[in-house]
């Protein structure tokens, strides 16, 4: 006789017996599959509300932090950081999952940086760029799978370990990341003059000070080269400007081979920009709203997704990028643009430094976007005194390639 149905809060689980036909009897029970874990929202301020849910197969009992649970989605309000496990058990054995409730310390301001300090490496003080409908800031932890992800994954490297690419100090004469500066309204709009891609820039005047902080800036003040690029947010206009390849001028103007203006509180980014248009950034992306902060890091959430960088890439693109940065035009190479994220099942470390753990959850959440050809999974970030070299490298570096899944690619462009 076929063993009876159990069904548990439908539409959380159904575990029944197969369809018609027999089955040996000493044939193995499969395990439950936890299909999906998520909390919505995932950063919240203290005194806020998530609520965690799942979909699972196969099971006959679930916990939650240990204990049993019959329904498909409970609201959780911590008042600090937390992990979540759910644990599925069955005749076949047991699966889990885990997600994290990020709890930061100050409320998100979405477009608005009139609040952001002035200068290099400014804090502001909760401002993120864009509305919280853009790209940048969609949570995207739930959003299908790639049917080709595990090709796109493997020419990135499964067993590749994430890298840093910024921290404190110094790596071979210059401060490691990318930096940006933070002005005023009243900062003077200096010409720009533009160089290879000025069919692709938008025209200055820029606000950009004469000692603005280039990328790859010499500390002793040598000679340098690389990409050169310098980010300046007029906190009072809510623009971002980016120049690449930029040279400080003597009467004060700057020389790039491009430039790019984008709306930090817009839903569109850049309203200038064409399809098939690059930026600063190979993608056609802007630059600054990718980069990981020691502020944002410290604060326990960082409530946008991040950019990284790929040796292969393909000659495609994927929306919010424009741009493509390839002639292959391989499928299993990553085109421009496109999203991963640590897979649900990934287990944040609690030993790992709090920064990590912020970086880490984020990559759940909010994901990352291939910007640019470089060295595989290279997360950029900002310069900053206050980074532990030693343990970002360390701890980032165990989280290998294979934690990671892409994002179903819509709306892909094959030019």
């Amino acid at each position: 006789m076929r063993p009876p149905c159990i069904a548990l809060a439908l539409p959380l689980f159904l575990a029944c017996g197969g369809g018609g036909g027999t089955h040996p009897a000493d044939s193995t029970p499969a395990k439950p599959v936890i299909a999906s874990f998520t909390a919505t929202p995932s950063v919240i301020t203290a005194g806020q509300s998530s609520t965690l849910a799942w979909v699972v197969t196969g099971a006959t009992t679930l916990k939650l932090q240990g204990t049993a649970i019959a329904s498909a989605s409970t609201p959780v309000a911590p008042t600090l950081t937390t992990g979540y496990t759910l644990v599925a058990e069955g005749p076949g054995g047991q699966a889990s999952a885990s997600v994290t409730v990020t709890v930061g310390t100050q409320a998100p301001k979405f477009g608005d940086f009139h609040g952001a300090d002035l200068g290099a490496g400014a804090n502001l003080n909760g401002a993120i760029a864009f509305t919280a409908a853009n790209a940048w800031n969609q949570d995207i932890s739930g959003a299908p799978v790639d049917p080709n992800s595990a090709n796109l994954i493997a020419t990135l490297g499964l067993s590749k370990g994430l890298h840093p690419d910024f921290g404190s100090g110094l790596y071979q004469g210059a401060p490691i990341g990318i930096p940006y500066v933070v002005v005023a309204g009243t900062q003077p709009k200096v010409p720009i003059t533009l160089g290879a891609y000025a069919d692709e820039s938008d025209p200055g005047p820029y606000p950009v000070p004469p000692n603005a902080p280039i990328e790859g800036q010499m500390a002793d003040g040598s000679a340098f080269g690389g990409d050169r690029h310098v980010l300046v947010i007029d906190r009072d206009a809510n623009r971002l400007y980016e120049l690449g390849n930029a040279y400080p001028q003597a009467n004060g103007s700057w020389q790039a081979s491009g430039g790019s203006i984008f709306t930090l509180d817009g839903l569109v980014a850049r309203p200038t920009a064409q399809p098939g248009w690059t930026s600063t950034d190979a993608a056609g992306l802007p630059i600054f709203p990718g980069l990981v902060r020691y502020e944002e890091a410290a604060s326990g959430a960082i409530r946008h997704a991040l950019r990284f960088t790929v040796n292969l890439s393909r000659r495609a693109y994927v929306p919010p990028a424009t741009h493509w940065a390839s002639s292959s035009t391989d499928v299993n190479r990553p085109p421009m643009g496109m999203r991963v994220r640590l897979k649900a099942s990934f287990v944040i470390p609690a030993s790992q430094s709090p920064e990590t753990k912020a970086i880490l959850q984020a990559l759940k959440t909010f994901g990352m976007m291939v910007a640019d050809n470089g060295s595989d999974w290279y997360i950029s970030g900002a310069p900053d005194p206050r980074w532990d070299n030693g343990r970002l490298n360390s701890e980032l570096g165990a989280v290998k390639g294979s934690a990671f899944e892409v994002v179903r690619m819509d709306g892909l462009v094959t030019p």
